[in-house]
């Protein structure tokens, strides 16, 4: 109870002796980093070396590797206090040759329909597989069967995501879990493959892909699973009203390889006051391979790489270590993370304040913090200094898949918050591409995160307070 007292006022006696600073210093320092990012910002060329050049960057690939490379390569240029890699084993899936699918009425009766094969999914039998197929309404809807109604058939998850979330975010995660985790339960029932919607608002052809897993099931128990577009999702529902004892084809070669050596990439710059506690600015540096990984998430790499540029370039002497981390394997295992936040512990290194940026390189919003409520509190101050920059939306919620096993009750982790309305148009799709991004946000995000490490590493928290 002393506690809750004692926070309230130590916030109270740092308002009240700082409003002009942080009203005043704050506020050109801030401008001072908007403008850098505005007109020397070089985070859109390194994403369009790392998309025109490398290319897809899945886990385990020729891609993933010359990313690392890449990526160390320009850190080292940013004259950094030190670089280095972080070696991490990953997994190494293959996505195979084109798959190919088609709905049959009647023999010789077809129509093509657009799929690709989950990542981690295992391939269809030689040749393909051909059956009944039956329509549920996600796992729940699959839960309402039983195996009579299921078995030696493919299972179709054709959950939609809900379109009046305004923040689009709001409903993924209740959407994700039919294609995060419909070959497990489908295959539980006894069915012979899996088929889901894909993933997005948006109605076209193209699918979008992503991550499953089979949990703990036997290899004999593993069934195909791939990703529909929603267009052809629509058709297929609409043909199984019509006529419920159609069949399904489809062909896909994706397997799992032995797991490979691969990296996180860092870089830091050295604390002047704290040198021992880190704030850490993140992103993954692997994506699926299907597009070119250019919003989903070499954005959030490009922008954690210019963070690091900008305040070195205005000879900003930091009072905590500030850490740049590029994550490998965020998008199907998580292992980079799990790494380095392994690491961390070892070298029992507080990690005071993250931010991660993965939801694309679209104007930014504002921040969510993973923190007490005090914390929030506190953050809140700074709010009117993002005003007249768009970004001072400053809530509670969820930090980043990356930077979230770092998470401590005394830290904060924050997820950049930007506007979600194209984001899942593009998510694990062939459409996300560097033409799809813009400069202005691309820069816009970078600015808005550096400008919270700035007021972070200016003033400390509340459970590190700058001594």
């Amino acid at each position: 109870m002393k506690k809750l007292l004692i926070i309230p006022f130590a916030l109270l006696l740092f308002w009240t002796a700082h409003p002009q600073k942080v009203n005043e210093e704050d506020s050109i320092m801030l401008r001072k980093i908007y403008d850098e990012a505005l007109v020397n910002g070089k985070s859109y060329e390194w994403l369009r070396h790392i998309t025109k050049n490398i290319g897809h960057r899945l886990s385990g690939s020729v891609g993933a590797e010359r990313a690392v490379e890449y990526t160390k390569q320009e850190l080292d240029q940013l004259n950094l206090d030190k670089v280095w890699l972080q070696s991490v084993m990953v997994p190494k899936w293959v996505r195979g040759i084109k798959e190919y699918a088609y709905i049959e009425t009647s023999p010789g009766n077809t129509t093509v329909v657009n799929i690709r094969a989950l990542g981690g999914s295992t391939s269809t039998p030689q040749g393909g597989l051909k059956a009944g197929i039956i329509e549920v309404q996600g796992i729940e809807g699959l839960k309402k069967l039983n195996r009579s109604d299921v078995e030696g058939k493919i299972v179709f998850f054709n959950k939609a995501m809900d379109p009046r979330f305004i923040e689009t975010f709001g409903d993924y995660g209740n959407t994700v879990s039919q294609r995060s985790s419909g070959a497990y339960e489908a295959s539980k029932l006894g069915a012979v493959g899996v088929i889901v919607r894909s993933v997005t608002l948006k109605e076209h052809e193209t699918p979008h892909s992503g991550g499953m897993s089979y949990r703990d099931l036997p290899l004999d128990q593993y069934i195909p699973a791939a990703a529909i577009s929603t267009t052809h999702a629509n058709v297929l529902s609409s043909m199984l009203k019509l006529q419920p004892d159609l069949q399904f084809y489809f062909n896909q070669t994706s397997k799992m390889m032995p797991d490979v050596e691969s990296h996180n990439v860092i870089g830091e710059i050295k604390g002047s006051v704290h040198p021992e506690r880190i704030i850490v600015v993140g992103a993954h540096l692997d994506s699926w391979d299907l597009g070119e990984g250019a919003h989903d998430d070499g954005a959030g790499v490009v922008q954690s790489m210019e963070v690091m540029r900008m305040l070195k370039d205005l000879n900003y002497k930091p009072k905590h270590t500030i850490r740049v981390v590029l994550f490998m394997n965020e998008e199907n295992g998580t292992r980079g993370a799990r790494k380095y936040a392994e690491e961390a512990d070892k070298n029992t290194e507080p990690h005071i304040f993250g931010i991660e940026s993965d939801a694309g390189g679209f104007s930014p919003r504002g921040f969510s913090f993973a923190c007490s409520d005090e914390e929030l509190a506190y953050l809140k101050q700074w709010q009117p200094l993002f005003e007249p920059y768009l970004a001072n939306l400053f809530v509670k919620g969820f930090s980043g898949v990356d930077i979230r096993p770092l998470e401590k009750e005394n830290n904060i982790m924050t997820g950049l918050k930007v506007d979600s309305q194209r984001y899942f148009d593009i998510h694990h799709a062939e459409t996300d591409v560097l033409e799809l991004v813009s400069r202005r946000e691309l820069e816009l995000g970078a600015a808005a995160m550096a400008s919270i490490i700035y007021l972070v590493d200016k003033y400390g928290t509340v459970n590190y307070p700058v001594e």
